[in-house]
């Protein structure tokens, strides 16, 4: 199993790799790096917007640079992991876009988000499939084959 630096390391070194497969571990390790490098990252904003009384000024602005840097910055791979994602449950990528073109339909969206995490938390193909070999390195394979 993968832990969380190796899944950090993993998903900038795979920066735009959408072949293969990556596990369960990988994608929630770097959603929880994520989720917490943003709220990292959004403290100073905060801290600028409430020094100039809530508006978004010269301070606020250089503050969210590093904050928008960091957002483009895992756009591609994010993207790339999440299509990785579906590929170690042997689906095509181009389910990815469907979701995306949902979620901008109203009340479809929603649908279209909690799909997404159910997407991300089925397990994936036990042993290699048509996009890899298994990221946890189980073998189905017979001991008569």
């Amino acid at each position: 199993m993968i832990g969380f630096s190796a899944a950090v390391k993993m998903f900038f070194n795979r920066y735009t790799d959408f072949a293969g497969r990556s596990s369960r571990a990988e994608y929630w390790w770097v959603v929880l790096f994520q989720i917490l490098a943003l709220i990292v990252l959004s403290i100073p904003v905060g801290v600028a917007m409430s020094m100039t009384g809530g508006e978004f000024t010269g301070v606020a602005i250089v503050a969210a640079l590093p904050l928008i840097i960091f957002v483009l910055a895992i756009i591609i791979p994010g993207i790339a992991l999440y299509i990785r994602r579906l590929h170690d449950q042997n689906l095509t990528g181009w389910i990815y876009l469907g979701l995306i073109v949902a979620s901008m339909i109203p009340i479809l969206g929603l649908l279209a988000s909690l799909a997404q995490i159910v997407f991300a938390c089925i397990p994936g193909t036990k042993g290699p499939n048509k996009y890899g070999a298994d990221p946890y390195g189980h073998n189905t394979a017979s001991t008569f084959d």
